[in-house]
């Protein structure tokens, strides 16, 4: 039902009225957003009060960019746009690198900002905050647009709604100016030009000739591999995704937050044995995952010399041949692809030839065995897989938790190290390899799925969003936040040559980041051991009370970079 700003009278009539600010939260609830992530401020300040009076949760942080990150990965989560909104020009810019990241990332996300009067910022008149903002916008988003008649708000929400979510999903930008909100005009009228979204996001249906084209591929395969990407996480088609990977018979592999949508320790996964499966496979299937970085454009040393044939589900259909020949391009959305593909397999699918299966399930056998005794240290000062062992002993006896993970050392170690038992558990920095995600991520998991959060956290990454800590005590949410503190980025070890200031990569020696959180009402522990980490972590998860763990890590544990030492250039000059 609108909400109506106002009655006016007339001799004889009596007409009743809305405006601008209650059409923009109609609009909302009659498309099911119901939850808003933001900062306050000139001009949106009353929207937001408005917003939360009339039944919308709308969460306050203490900067845009963690408040668009948090709605980027709502997108993730729940398949409608998350909601991020801001105020003109520098609240607007600061959520323009969420934005960004939720389209790099495919991540339906609306980025609402207000703005200043069209008349002052064409003219250039030196307005409050002045500044063309959807022009900005425009290049580092999928769609944007600019209402600037009450009358149009229904259609302008629609649109950005449909943006966001159909195709491949990404970041849009709405622009508000400031005068919008408090344009009136009548309740009825603006009740009619209101618009619900009907299939936002429809089905795209393979063509069978594409579906017999992969599955010829994929059957005449000596060493398959199934490499599963976010974007197969993101279409919550779990159980066909399963069945036609189980059906199939062939080894694979889950980019990191496509983790858990089967088990890391299934039979046929081969995440232990990555590199061997990458160089040594004949066919390759990627779904909803793209031959970009993070698997090196599908070519050079990472993939052997073996000759490969790929086949790639993808909604997008420029996506193939992006960096290499797709033998077998099929395009659709993936629940509908993998449907297609379990039905064209019918009931006597060949398992593949076994010589390849033990080969890729010996090789992973013997790299989990390497590993135990890493993950068994219980040294003091602790080092990475001491203090990552006790996390993967806390996630596998808490599958539905979710895990956010962000840094350098701290991410790349806990993507191999922690195992995943369900889809959408896995949380992190994504295509971009941003840093910053992590309470943004926290706040908006705990928020969605109403799940307990492990966020675990290199203390450079943590510097990024450290201040909504008090946002998550202020909202009493049940997140745990482990900092792993060496002390530095990548090491604590470094040194000035010139011997003024501190080392470019040093922070403050033994600092006490569990202080923080006790000054807004929350838990902090100091945690020096794997068993003081793991009686900390578990009292947080099971008291649900908001805490950081300042988990001590030797600083002179990390390597330069984490594993992507290789992107950092290096000089070629000697010193003299």
């Amino acid at each position: 039902m609108l909400n109506t700003a106002a009655k006016t009278e007339a001799p004889g009539t009596e007409q009743e009225l809305t405006d601008g600010f209650h059409l923009v939260i109609d609009a909302l609830k009659l498309n099911g957003i119901d939850t808003v992530y933001g900062v306050p401020g000139i001009p949106i300040t009353d929207l937001g009060r408005m917003a939360q009076a009339a039944g919308i949760r709308v969460l306050s942080f203490r900067h845009e960019q963690n408040a668009g990150y948090a709605a980027a990965i709502a997108g993730f989560l729940t398949k409608k746009p998350g909601v991020c909104l801001t105020v003109s020009a520098p609240g607007f810019l600061n959520g323009l690198t969420a934005l960004a990241h939720a389209t790099t990332n495919c991540f339906p996300m609306i980025l609402v900002s207000g703005s200043s009067e069209r008349e002052i910022v064409d003219l250039q008149q030196g307005d409050y905050e002045e500044m063309d903002q959807l022009a900005i916008a425009k290049p580092l988003c999928k769609a944007a647009f600019r209402v600037l008649h009450a009358q149009d708000i229904g259609i302008g929400f629609a649109r950005a709604i449909r943006a966001a979510v159909s195709g491949r999903p990404g970041g849009v930008y709405l622009d508000l100016p400031a005068k919008l909100f408090s344009q009136v005009m009548n309740a009825e009228a603006g009740q009619r030009s209101l618009v619900k979204v009907i299939d936002a996001a429809p089905a795209q249906i393979p063509a069978p000739s594409a579906v017999k084209r992969a599955l010829d591929v994929l059957k005449g395969a000596k060493r398959p591999l199934i490499i599963l990407g976010k974007g197969a996480a993101y279409a919550q088609a779990d159980e066909a995704i399963r069945s036609f990977v189980e059906k199939s018979g062939a080894p694979f592999l889950q980019m990191s937050m496509a983790k858990g949508l089967l088990p890391d320790t299934h039979p046929q996964s081969a995440g232990a044995a990555r590199s061997t499966v990458l160089k040594d496979a004949d066919v390759v299937m990627l779904i909803g995952a793209r031959l970009n970085w993070l698997l090196s454009h599908g070519k050079g040393k990472t993939w052997g010399d073996a000759p490969k044939k790929f086949i790639q589900v993808d909604i997008e259909p420029k996506e193939m041949d992006s960096n290499v020949e797709i033998a077998a391009p099929l395009v659709g959305d993936v629940g509908s692809c993998v449907t297609a593909l379990l039905e064209g397999m019918g009931g006597n699918w060949p398992a593949p030839p076994a010589d390849w299966t033990t080969k890729v399930n010996s090789k992973r056998d013997e790299n989990v065995a390497k590993m135990a005794p890493k993950l068994m240290s219980n040294a003091s000062p602790m080092d990475y897989h001491g203090a990552l062992g006790v996390l993967r002993t806390v996630v596998k006896e808490r599958p539905d938790a979710i895990l956010v993970n962000e840094g350098a050392n701290t991410l790349d170690l806990a993507r191999g190290v922690i195992d995943m038992y369900q889809p959408r558990k896995r949380l992190d920095v994504g295509t971009w390899g941003v840093m910053g995600i992590g309470m943004g991520y926290a706040i908006a998991a705990a928020i969605e799925t109403g799940k307990p959060v492990l966020a675990v956290e290199g203390d450079s990454a943590f510097g990024f969003s450290g201040m909504e800590i008090e946002t998550i005590c202020r909202y009493d949410l049940p997140v745990c936040v482990v900092v792993f503190n060496n002390d530095g980025i990548y090491r604590g070890t470094d040194t000035n040559s010139a011997g003024v200031d501190p080392a470019t990569t040093v922070f403050v020696k033994g600092a006490r980041y569990d202080k923080m959180i006790e000054a807004f009402g929350g838990v902090g522990v100091n945690a020096t051991s794997p068993d003081e980490l793991k009686r900390a972590v578990n009292a947080a998860m099971d008291s649900g009370k908001p805490t950081l763990i300042n988990a001590v890590i030797d600083p002179a544990a990390g390597s330069e970079s984490g594993r992507i030492g290789n992107l950092n250039p290096q000089s070629v000059l000697k010193k003299k």
